[in-house]
């Protein structure tokens, strides 16, 4: 597995871990739906949180949240709306980015929880 890969799947776990600390409660990882997908899908409380992990190394100079494209956000809607239908859910949703920054030491990551980072267009 490439080095940008094995480094997203960390990052991930670790937004996972975060959410559970949280006291969310994660009902899917890697939702796809076509083409499109969702890395969490979490509830906390009576909101459905759709959450997109973005992780960089230090060599990017731009921040992870920046890396978000409007296509990108298309595609996360899509995949969200694709899940509530299928689940037949009727709940308040919305749309949060993890951000990892992994340091030189691996264990000391810095990390943004944007709640609410996005909303998806009329």
């Amino acid at each position: 597995m490439a080095r940008h890969n094995e480094l997203g799947k960390k990052g991930e776990e670790k937004a996972a871990a975060y959410l559970l600390d949280q006291g969310y409660i994660i009902v899917a990882r890697n939702y796809r739906h076509l083409h499109y997908e969702v890395d969490i899908i979490a509830w906390d409380h009576d909101e459905l949180v759709m959450v997109e992990v973005r992780t960089r190394t230090s060599e990017y100079h731009e921040h992870p949240r920046d890396t978000i494209s409007p296509a990108k956000i298309n595609a996360i809607v899509s995949a969200a709306e694709a899940f509530i239908l299928e689940h037949e859910l009727d709940c308040q949703t919305r749309f949060d980015v993890i951000c990892w920054l992994p340091s030189e030491d691996e264990d000391q990551w810095q990390m943004e929880h944007i709640v609410d980072a996005f909303r998806p267009s009329p």
